[in-house]
């Protein structure tokens, strides 16, 4: 891992922000609730020995430049359960975007507007240009404006779980990853690789 990354994860845990201990606990965070929400969508091995939690937005440049390294060294990996959080701060679009991307996921195709989304170039991406993206995922969009009609309130209270989840948290912008005790952002292929490895080995020591 580079060293910079090293000194966040250190920093983190002697600040106590190992997300998994009880002390959170204690502090009113419900680590059940981060981890096992039924209705935040979840991708790689549902039995993995490693989880990470994604918060993202699908306007941030950051989140959009890790999500292909996570997704390639998790797959890899084969032992990664991914937990996506939207978590839309940035702009009214980043709202849109998290919505239509948890409507699509009653159809199961979460993973397909989300990769979309996180593919459009740049920052500031309007409704429209996400709209484009949705359209070219592959996803049955007829179905997904019935699901995200027919479920909207679900939506918007899985997107409040999410802030408050965050602000309990104390996160601070996107992206942030939740891997095993860590609590980091925009890791790159080889940061995820040393991460991960670094959660077995904490696991190992307890």
């Amino acid at each position: 891992m580079q060293r910079r990354h090293l000194l966040m994860l250190a920093g983190v845990l002697a600040a106590g922000t190992a997300f998994a201990t009880s002390p959170l606990r204690a502090e009113g965070i419900d680590v059940d609730a981060i981890l096992n929400d039924p209705a935040a969508p979840t991708a790689g091995n549902p039995k993995g020995d490693v989880t990470v939690v994604a918060y993202l937005d699908y306007n941030c440049p950051f989140c959009k430049k890790s999500a292909p390294d996570l997704e390639r060294a998790a797959r890899e990996d084969g032992e990664i359960r991914l937990v996506y959080k939207d978590w839309p701060i940035l702009t009214d679009a980043s709202v849109y975007g998290a919505r239509m991307a948890l409507a699509a996921n009653y159809q199961g195709g979460y993973r397909k507007v989300h990769d979309a989304l996180m593919a459009i170039p740049g920052r500031g991406i309007s409704q429209e240009r996400m709209m484009e993206a949705i359209q070219a995922s592959g996803v049955d969009v007829r179905r997904l404006e019935a699901d995200l009609a027919a479920h909207g309130e679900e939506i918007t209270a899985l997107l409040r779980r999410n802030l408050e989840q965050a602000d309990a948290l104390g996160l601070e912008g996107t992206p942030t990853y939740l891997i095993g005790p860590f609590r980091t952002s925009t890791l790159d292929y080889a940061g995820f690789k040393e991460a991960f490895a670094e959660a077995r080995r904490r696991q190992a020591a307890k």
